[in-house]
């Protein structure tokens, strides 16, 4: 640029060396509601013709522009119109603008400077105001900050900004009035106030004046505003009681304070005091983190909560605990590890509730198995956690016996907790390592097997160098090894924390570290022959060779190269310790990675290398000069065949093929060409062709799986090696028909032929068609019908077979839920003795006498108690009443289940008795003479005995259940309940889509639509946490409530859970709109049947025409009656109106009719109606029984449901009926009754093996596993529903059919059930059979005395688990029926007549005379 350029206007000598620059702007903050002249001081600003303009820049908007006045230093501008400038945002005082000077027709800025325009009435609090950046002032009088405090604030109390220019002796937030925190105050920011209590708040108040007066306190809470009146004395303001909570369920709530003066003026709060609002019962939900929260808090533990002393309404039975109480119950929840090694040294972690407040309480009182445990006070956490060291015990105890036993807390000498499970002190075995070698530089994985494996805290392995652990379970454990620095055989050897194990001495070994491998040369294929160097395609899979030495001393060899930064490994073999061979590897490569896009003469070069264990040097082999890249080449292409609609005519001997790349990595061998049935052999393979000899006469076509498929053309497949296989065609022997042309006579000969048929068969149409009309009329109209029926039947075969193959993975993974909810010990044999009570007198010790005769009635009961123990009596007892010939079934139930309830507790004489009562069965059948009556021996429940017999196998197989067996059975309950739920359920028939059950089992249609909605439950312990709850739009509102229920509480037994009929479902349409949904309300669809009775059907959500995704509220239920006139399926506007936003609030919900409509004639009906040939067609579509055409064809669906669930009956059958369990031993009851039943049949000499089968059936299968199969709510604290009900009686009934010895004989008339698992029953039979033959032949005998040992144990678990006064009361009842005879049998007998059993007898009727109410 020169300065002779005319279109230069504003020029700049260069010698000044100076820009032009604004050196200041005065003032530089402005006041935006205020119109200000600036000064603008401008160095080097240039003389030139023109006028100056001011230009304001504001973020995101336009600029605004001013005239500008020169002036002796620069210039002069006015500030924008003020209803020109931009708002200042919400939250900020002041905004910044960019000035600069140009001229006013345009061109460049000159220079820029920044200003800022502020507001000082945006700020609204004293302190805000004075610390400013900006000259403001405080009005105290007017609660205003301003700019101009003479305009504004005249003869108000002022307090000036620190900004402010000139003197004030009031400046600054110092001066302001405010408040301060008082006495109480936590940390000086906050005063704590528990949820629901009335409370005084008092804050110290600064620089009030005299004109300030007329107090008030305002809380803010969950968006609302709290006021209360308050007064000043000295400087100290108290606030009148108020009543602070808040909904949420959370810990606490903030409650912002605020002081004002006159109509609403707030002093300021410059430490931000606040009230903090507390709910004790949300900060802890139990008695040790109750009793442990901060002191502040004030909490303590109120029965079943935590509460603040003046909630906690204490009476005789209710104690409030402060901090310096100890909390009662404490609980045990779980321990890990579960077993140690005797030597101790086992870091056992306890995890509970209410295990002491610190660790002086617990210390010293940590027993584990019988044996103390050393707490370590730094692992402590108080009350949830104790960590104790366990020490070394003796082992005296003989090989492969454990001591096993629980373990218990004592907390502060008080309280004593007690684990529902077990630790065990074992012996660790190693017993087998796989391999046994590997290479001296370690990295080498190995096996350790062996038993208790897994016991411990601490667990290390050695193999002469440290082996790092990777994965430990009970019997195996791997590890990796270390480097060595020698080529040596070493012993393997482990730390269960104090125990040392080593391998077994009778194994013999050892593991050997063996120098590292080498490799010396690698070949592969390529172009037909073998070539030095690595080669392979993205398919990989082509065999490469390698040279070496040592090659064998890896026992999982691999070859690797490496792609995009990704690592990819093919397995090699190792042939000889000089020889191996290796599979090229697989990888994921672009046809577009190869720069010729083929590939043919420039192969992708990839760096590349063996894993062999920790050898480094063989990692990248690339890098040495003696080897090559690995060499990639691209896949193969094989061409179809270019023959007319692919099929190819065998015309010569040999078969070619056409491709690509064919040879570059495979040899011919890596081929293989099948047509059809048959093998074409390969001759020749080069680059582009593959050649080989087809077979000589045509082979038979292959079907896709695999079977012939007669008069087929065969198809030709190519395979290469395991990776590829393409269909190129098929190949046809028969020759191509050549054309053939005819002659002008052939051709007038065929058309004259012609024309003479076609006029005799016109004739004859037309005969035919006069007498046929009407019969064809009818035919159509049948076939009409006919296809109408093969549509339907075609629409559901074709739904039940997607069904059949449905993935079940996509639900398996659910049963997996937060726990097992087993019932406990108690509660599970009370469910099977009294299953029809729900809280039995045993359980309770509910016993109602005469007060008057209470003292003698106990001695009485007493007395009567030591009878029963007596062996003579308890027998002659029994047989006495079972001779009464009405003395029914149930009488014979009930006395059994009482008697073992009463010598539960000396389990020896109970097995005793048992078995003395059966062999009298089986010596009374076998005298009958009649094999059937041996067979049913045990089978009908006839005696006491047998009853006695499931009791005693209910107590024994308890542990079985918990840790065995208890899980398949649980999810097989879970997979019944969830493939059923997968499918509509008839609330109230029960019947339902997917079912086991023919009778349950709906037979028709039911259009329906899987939903997702979410429910939230308004309660403590969920939080209004919203749930995702899968349905269908055909259930009921009961049937969401309980899915919804199924969800939330899923962690939760079922006994504890809310239940659906005492909970409101409210759909929730918006922020006000409230929709409560019923089963039955004023917009339930009406429909006429015969014989005048009036169908109502309960409402779905379909009914309700809820949409995906909704969101729904549980509350519990409220009494008031809602009025809606709503929602009616009749009114399409109301529709509509629905759809849109309902809007609707509670006092707005359906009216809820009672039970009383069945007096008027009207019954519900869910989706399936009963049977009424007088009803109208549905008006919502839903197909009717009437309505349906052949039903049979729904039993497909009995086949998908058993097809779905197979996989859960079979692991439960397999585990009921196998003997190895892995670490936990065979449960020595069945085999001690088993040998029992044994030892009866060969002491009878019974010869016919069916009849110990069939006892043995009769007494442990069919008498126990089918009452808890079909019944495993007396296992787990779960609701069996009948739908599932039905389901798993025809499940048990398939276990009772396989313990039949006799083949199933079937029909087809044969029920259903039957016929469902006909083809499983002969498996079924064979797991058995192999079940009674291990049992027999594998398991090593139970010797009286060690399982008398189990018994006393078992005895002592389980003493105290039961009253035994209202058994023996209720027992008393019996004997005193029966007196008569019963004295005359004890009077017959010898032995008790020495006992003075009859005397004794007496004494417990006199003592017992007083009237009893049982």
């Amino acid at each position: 640029m020169v300065k002779g350029d005319q279109r230069i206007t504003n020029w700049i000598p260069y010698k000044s060396q100076k820009c032009t620059r604004i050196a200041s702007v005065t003032p530089s903050q402005i006041q935006r509601t205020t119109a200000r002249t600036l000064a603008l001081a401008i160095e080097n600003l240039p003389s030139i013709q023109g006028n100056y303009a001011c230009v304001f820049g504001f973020p995101g908007s336009a600029p605004l522009e001013t005239n500008a006045t020169r002036s002796a230093d620069g210039v002069t501008c006015a500030t924008p119109r003020v209803e020109l400038l931009p708002e200042i945002p919400g939250n900020d005082q002041s905004i910044p603008a960019r000035l600069s000077v140009r001229m006013v027709n345009g061109g460049p800025e000159f220079s820029a400077a920044n200003v800022t325009f502020y507001d000082c009435a945006a700020l609204t609090d004293c302190g805000s105001c004075v610390s400013s950046p900006y000259p403001c002032d405080w009005c105290v009088q007017g609660h205003r900050c301003t700019h101009d405090t003479g305009e504004n604030c005249r003869n108000d109390y002022l307090v000036n900004g620190q900004n402010r220019s000139g003197y004030s002796s009031r400046s600054g937030p110092s001066f302001c009035p405010r408040i301060r925190p008082a006495t109480g105050f936590q940390n000086d920011q906050y005063t704590l106030v528990p949820s629901g209590m009335l409370r005084q708040v008092a804050v110290r108040v600064e620089n009030i004046q005299p004109f300030q007066s007329r107090f008030s306190c305002a809380f803010s809470v969950d968006g609302r505003l709290e006021r209360a009146e308050a007064n000043l004395v000295g400087d100290l303001v108290t606030c009148s009681p108020v009543q602070f909570g808040y909904q949420a369920l959370a810990p606490n709530a903030t409650a912002a304070l605020y002081v004002t003066w006159s109509d609403d003026k707030p002093l300021d709060n410059p430490g931000q005091l606040y009230v903090m609002i507390y709910k004790c019962a949300a900060m802890s939900s139990n008695c040790g983190f109750c009793l442990d929260l901060p002191p502040e808090f004030e909490c303590g533990w109120c029965e079943k909560t935590c509460q603040v002393r003046n909630q906690c309404q204490s009476n005789e039975r209710v104690t409030w605990l402060d901090r310096s109480s100890t909390c009662p119950n404490p609980e045990i929840l779980r321990i890990s590890p579960a077993t140690g090694p005797w030597e101790g040294g086992t870091q056992i972690s306890i995890e509970g509730i209410n295990l002491g407040k610190t660790f002086t309480d617990i210390s010293g009182g940590v027993v584990v198995a019988g044996h103390p445990c050393m707490a370590l006070p730094d692992r402590y956490e108080r009350t949830s956690k104790i960590v104790c060291q366990t020490e070394q015990i003796r082992k005296d105890r003989p090989e492969g016996i454990d001591l096993t036993g629980e373990i218990s807390v004592n907390v502060a000498n008080q309280f004593k907790a007690v684990s529902p499970m077990k630790f065990s002190y074992v012996d660790p075995k190693i017993l087998k390592i796989w391999p046994t070698f590997g290479p001296k530089s370690g990295g080498t994985r190995v096996i350790i097997q062996g038993r208790y494996l897994d016991a411990g805290s601490r667990v290390t392995a050695n193999i002469g160098q440290p082996c790092e652990i990777v994965f430990r379970n009970g019997t195996i454990i791997v590890c990796i090894t270390s480097p060595a620095t020698a080529s040596e055989k070493v012993t393997v050897e482990m730390m269960f924390d104090n125990g040392r194990r080593t391998i077994d001495e009778a194994n013999g070994q050892q593991f050997e570290y063996l120098h590292d491998p080498d490799v010396s040369a690698v070949d592969s294929f390529g172009s037909g022959q073998l070539m030095q160097g690595a080669r392979g395609t993205p398919s990989g899979g082509s065999f490469i060779y390698v040279d070496g030495t040592l090659l064998n001393t890896v026992a999982d060899p691999q070859m690797v190269f490496v792609y995009n930064g990704r690592e990819y490994a093919g397995d090699c073999d190792a042939l000889s310790d000089i020889r191996m061979q290796c599979r090229s590897p697989a990888a994921k490569v672009a046809s577009a990675a190869f720069p010729d896009g083929r590939g043919v003469d420039r192969p992708v070069e990839l760096e590349w290398g063996f894993r062999m264990d920790g050898v480094g040097s063989l990692k990248n082999l690339s890098r040495m000069p003696r080897f090559k890249k690995f060499e990639l080449f691209p896949d193969p292409i094989i061409y179809n065949f270019s023959d007319p609609s692919g099929v190819k005519y065998h015309k010569s001997e040999y078969l070619f093929i056409d491709g690509e790349n064919l040879n570059h990595a495979y040899r011919m061998e890596d081929y293989t060409v099948e047509i059809g049935m048959g093998v074409c052999n390969i001759t020749s393979l080069s680059r582009k062709q593959l050649t080989c000899r087809p077979p000589d006469s045509e082979p038979i076509a292959k079907g896709a799986d695999g079977r012939p498929r007669m008069g087929s053309i065969p198809e030709v497949r190519v395979s290469i090696t395991d990776r590829l296989n393409v269909s190129i065609g098929s190949l046809s022997y028969d020759s191509p028909i050549a054309p053939f042309v005819f002659s002008t006579e052939i051709i007038v000969g065929i058309a004259v032929g012609a024309g003479i048929l076609v006029l005799v068969l016109i004739a004859f149409f037309i005969a035919y068609r006069r007498k046929a009309t009407e019969s064809n009329r009818v035919l159509k109209t049948m076939q009409e019908q006919i296809d109408v029926l093969e549509l339907q039947v075609a629409s559901e075969c074709k739904e039940a077979f997607a069904e059949l193959q449905t993935d079940i993975t996509d639900w398996t993974e659910a049963l997996n839920t937060g726990g097992i909810p087993f019932r406990d010990y108690r509660w599970y044999v009370a469910k099977v003795l009294f299953p029809n009570s729900e809280s039995h007198p045993t359980m309770t010790g509910e016993m109602t006498v005469d007060p008057a005769r209470k003292h003698n009635i106990e001695n009485g009961l007493k007395l009567f108690q030591q009878l029963l123990l007596n062996k003579t009596f308890l027998l002659t007892f029994i047989r006495t009443l079972e001779s009464n010939r009405y003395f029914g079934m149930r009488d014979r139930v009930n006395v059994a289940s009482l008697l073992m309830a009463v010598l539960q507790s000396d389990m020896v004489y109970c097995t005793d008795i048992l078995k003395t009562l059966l062999t009298e069965l089986i010596e009374k059948a076998v005298d009958s003479k009649s094999n059937p009556n041996l067979k049913l021996l045990m089978r009908r429940n006839e005696s006491v005995a047998e009853k006695m017999l499931s009791a005693w196998l209910t107590f024994l197989l308890y542990p079985f259940l918990k840790e065995v067996a208890g899980r398949p059975l649980y999810l097989l309950y879970r997979a019944v309940q969830m493939q059923i739920e997968m499918g509509p359920v008839d609330s109230l028939t029960s019947e339902a889509k997917y079912s086991l059950s023919e009778e349950k089992l709906i037979r028709q249609k039911i259009d329906y639509k899987k939903m997702l909605i979410y429910v939230s439950c308004v309660d403590p312990e969920h939080n209004t946490q919203e749930y995702p709850v899968k349905v269908l739009d055909c259930d009921s509102i009961t049937q969401i409530k309980e899915k919804a229920l199924d969800v939330i509480y899923r962690n939760t037994a079922f006994s504890r859970r809310p239940r659906p009929d005492n909970l409101d479902l409210e759909w929730r349409t918006g922020q006000a709109g409230r929709t409560p949904l019923q089963d039955e309300d004023q917009t339930s669809v009406t429909e006429s049947g015969g014989g005048g009775v009036t169908w109502r059907r309960l409402n779905t959500l379909q009914h309700y025409h809820v949409n995906d995704g909704a969101a729904f509220v549980l509350l519990p239920k409220h009494t008031n009656f809602y009025n809606l006139t709503i929602m009616s399926d009749k009114s399409d506007k109301s529709l509509q109106s629905h759809k849109s936003s309902p809007g609707i609030s509670r006092g707005a919900s359906p009216f809820v009719r009672g039970d009383a409509d069945a007096e008027h004639g009207i019954k519900s009906w869910h989706l399936v109606r009963p049977h009424d040939s007088a009803d109208p067609p549905s008006r919502d579509g839903t197909t009717k029984r009437n309505n349906k055409l052949v039903t049979e064809i729904y039993l497909t669906r009995l086949l998908t449901t058993k097809t779905t669930l197979k996989k859960f009956i079979d692991e439960m059958f397999e585990t009921i009926l196998r003997t190895n369990f892995g670490n936990y031993a065979f449960p020595q009851a069945i085999k001690y009754l088993f040998d029992f039943l044994d030892d009866q049949a060969l002491h009878h000499e019974i010869q016919d093996p069916e009849v110990v089968h069939t006892w043995k059936s009769n007494s442990l299968p069919l008498r126990f596993w089918v009452n808890l199969i079909k019944n495993p709510n007396f296992v787990f604290n779960i609701h069996k529903s009948n739908s599932v009900d039905s389901c798993l009686s025809v499940i048990a009934q398939a276990l009772m059919e396989s313990c039949s010895t006799t083949d199933l004989k079937l029909s087809k008339d044969s029920p259903s059930s039957k016929l469902l698992f006909a083809k499983d029953i002969t498996g079924y039979q064979q797991w058995v059979r192999q079940y009674y033959d291990d049992i027999k032949y594998h398991l090593p005998e139970v010797t009286e005395l060690d399982f008398n040992h189990i018994l006393v144990e078992e005895s002592k678990a389980h003493k105290h688990d039961f009253h035994t006064r209202p058994a023996l009361l209720e027992l008393f009842t019996y004997a005193k029926k029966h007196i008569d005879p019963l004295m005359a049998a004890l009077n017959a007998d010898e032995f008790s007549e020495r006992a003075r059993l009859p005397s004794r007898v007496l004494q417990v009727v006199h003592l017992m005379n007083a009237e009893i109410r049982p």
